[in-house]
């Protein structure tokens, strides 16, 4: 396998980033947009949030350009939970653990390669070759549903509901502790984390970086070292709402990059083998782009959720 491209330098002059990039390499700006967005780019040592922002004449990028991937995903023959379809769109209830493209890391087995079998090929053309058809992405071990284009004219239509945030998402989680108030917003910009390209971070709401994002929350359940909540977003960031609970001190249980959990609790995750967040996107809904129909989707918890409540409900627990 190949190795990551490697390119550093100094920007000649000041301009906006993504244009000083371009300028400085032989990359577009498109993909360095792009490489920005997935914490490629460091200008100074530090991760690059924005490909608006202003750079410095001087200034020292380092940027990581990920090997070739196959340059087509490929049919595999994988079971889908589908919730609904016709043909012009799909949306299908996914499993914790399946990731929704291909990427470095997961070259196959991916809800792409799921949906070109499925779907024989007739996949909106507007993600590309890896992401034919994905209008919108939950993390590899979030669980539920999401909605995937067959049609150019089916995924420009969706686009523009998330884009406009007309979207309805409804997620159910279990978070450590209950949070209090009981009821609210957590309005918080989010960007790349300088620390760890790999994790998002809550940034200054008067930053250039990062991208606006709300959750409102809401207490279904306490258990006293622990809550099921709803989360309502009115914004789909990356990690949105696991980095938005760890923000106020409550991050999901299971959670792997965010999370801390309770002592008291370490001992019940072990047992159940639940090692991931707890985090499902139990509901989904939006306006048909060609039909015009508002339509409306519900997941129930998957059994590991599901078991994980029950636990926590116990009288004796």
């Amino acid at each position: 396998m190949s190795k990551p491209q490697i390119l550093s330098g100094t920007i000649p002059a000041p301009a906006r980033l993504d244009k000083a990039l371009a300028e400085a390499t032989d990359l577009s700006r498109a993909r360095v947009q792009a490489l920005i967005a997935d914490g490629m780019v460091e200008i100074d040592g530090t991760y690059a949030g924005s490909p608006s922002s202003k750079v410095a004449a001087g200034a020292k990028f380092r940027i990581t350009v990920p090997a070739a991937a196959d340059a087509e995903a490929q049919p595999q023959d994988i079971p889908l939970d589908i919730a609904y379809e016709d043909e012009h769109l799909i949306v299908v209830n996914k499993p914790a653990g399946m990731v929704v493209h291909p990427a470095a890391g997961n070259p196959d087995g991916t809800l792409v390669n799921a949906l070109l079998h499925h779907c024989g090929g007739s996949l909106s053309g507007i993600g590309g070759v890896a992401r034919p058809g994905i209008v919108h992405r939950i993390d590899k071990d979030t669980s539920g549903l999401l909605v995937v284009a067959k049609s150019d004219a089916a995924h420009e239509g969706l686009s523009a509901q998330f884009a406009a945030h007309t979207v309805h998402r409804r997620y159910l989680a279990v978070c450590g502790g209950v949070p209090k108030p009981a009821e609210g917003t957590i309005d918080e910009r989010l960007g790349r984390s300088d620390a760890n390209r790999k994790k998002m971070a809550v940034l200054d709401n008067n930053s250039s970086r990062g991208k606006h994002a709300i959750t409102h929350y809401k207490v279904l359940v306490g258990y006293g070292s622990s809550a099921l909540i709803e989360c309502r977003l009115e914004t789909g960031r990356t990690h949105q709402v696991r980095v938005h609970c760890a923000s106020i001190g409550h991050a999901l249980l299971g959670d792997p990059l965010y999370g801390r959990t309770p002592k008291s609790l370490k001992s019940l995750l072990s047992e159940l083998g639940f090692a991931r967040q707890a985090l499902h996107a139990a509901e989904l809904g939006f306006v048909h782009p060609i039909l015009a129909r508002e339509l409306r989707f519900h997941a129930d918890l998957p059994a590991d959720m599901q078991r994980l409540i029950d636990e926590l409900g116990r009288p004796d627990r």
